[in-house]
């Protein structure tokens, strides 16, 4: 194994993934910097640079002497990703090729095709959605350039979030957690017993920093360590318990509501129509490849479902 030493660190987005990222790398010593477009506070390990991604020539400025480059960044909702991924995702290849950085990519699942069988990194890229044909083009682009030579690429692949900071558009977020800890009832989407994967936010963060130091990443995607696969129900029951309260009266949010009605005032919601297949049926993927290779495993379920509960306990007494 051939472990290259990065001590410049470039994170562009300073969401859940980003933060927790720049959090743990500072904690090892090394420099980071965080790019986003509405910046942020400086600490005397992380220094904070606003800059909009989309503009090629300012985001080579900002990453100049970086290492390794991660992509923690998403266009701020669906309705967007068209129209703002294609230059964003450009304007990072072009930074990587001038710093001969490595360039560790955020992905998704998006890129497979609508299947109810386990997905793993050898599953064909055959999305029939706009947004996964977008992810598609975009991971195509860079590993090519990757086997030209002009840069060194990996992406990390994950299913739906949780965790500590999770707090929008996800299954676990603001509409979940508060009403739950809040003892009340929750509205879900799809079928709630269907087995879903879940990954936990600090594990996402760990495998970005494991494949930026390891040579053995470079050329590949790669699907982040995630707990087996549970439902709905199981998480939001698996949260009662841990809060200490009765179960929690499910309904089902019927997907016209959202899409139609909802999507009038929220446009990014209209963009869950191409992700319904997510939540309607098995959604699952593998991700032993990676604890093969690295040796890292997943946080277990029931220690990352208990430190989400704190997480958002602390966040709700804070805004008391």
């Amino acid at each position: 194994m051939k472990v290259r030493p990065v001590t410049h660190h470039v994170i562009l987005g300073k969401g859940q993934i980003g933060s927790t990222v720049a959090e743990s790398l500072a904690r090892r010593g090394d420099t980071v910097r965080v790019l986003s477009r509405s910046g942020g506070t400086d600490t005397d390990s992380i220094t904070h640079h606003k800059v909009d991604a989309r503009d090629r020539d300012a985001l080579l400025a900002a990453c100049r002497g970086a290492d390794v480059i991660y992509n923690c960044a998403n266009p701020g909702g669906y309705h967007q990703w068209e129209a703002e991924w294609p230059p964003m995702a450009e304007a990072l290849l072009a930074a990587a090729e001038a710093n001969d950085a490595g360039l560790v990519m955020t992905g998704n699942l998006y890129v497979y095709a609508e299947t109810d069988r386990h997905m793993t990194e050898r599953s064909a890229l055959a999305a029939t959605t706009r947004k996964g044909r977008l992810r598609v083009e975009m991971w195509e682009e860079a590993v090519a350039r990757h086997r030209a030579g002009r840069l060194r690429v990996t992406e990390a692949r994950a299913s739906d979030f949780f965790g500590p900071g999770t707090t929008q558009n996800a299954m676990l977020g603001e509409r979940v957690m508060r009403p739950l800890l809040a003892g009340g009832n929750v509205q879900l989407l799809g079928d709630v017993d269907a087995p879903h994967s879940f990954t936990y936010i600090p594990d996402v963060a760990n495998a970005l920093i494991r494949l930026a130091d390891d040579d053995r990443s470079w050329g590949r995607a790669w699907h982040i360590p995630t707990a087996p696969a549970v439902s709905q129900r199981d998480m939001v029951d698996g949260i009662c318990e841990i809060a200490g309260r009765s179960p929690a009266r499910i309904t089902r949010m019927p997907w016209w509501l959202i899409i139609n009605v909802a999507g009038l005032f929220q446009p990014h919601l209209r963009g869950l129509a191409e992700t319904r297949h997510q939540w309607d049926s098995p959604y699952v993927m593998e991700s032993t490849e990676f604890t093969e290779t690295f040796g890292d495993v997943p946080t277990p379920f029931d220690e990352a479902l208990g430190e989400t509960v704190e997480w958002w306990r602390r966040r709700i007494a804070e805004q008391r």
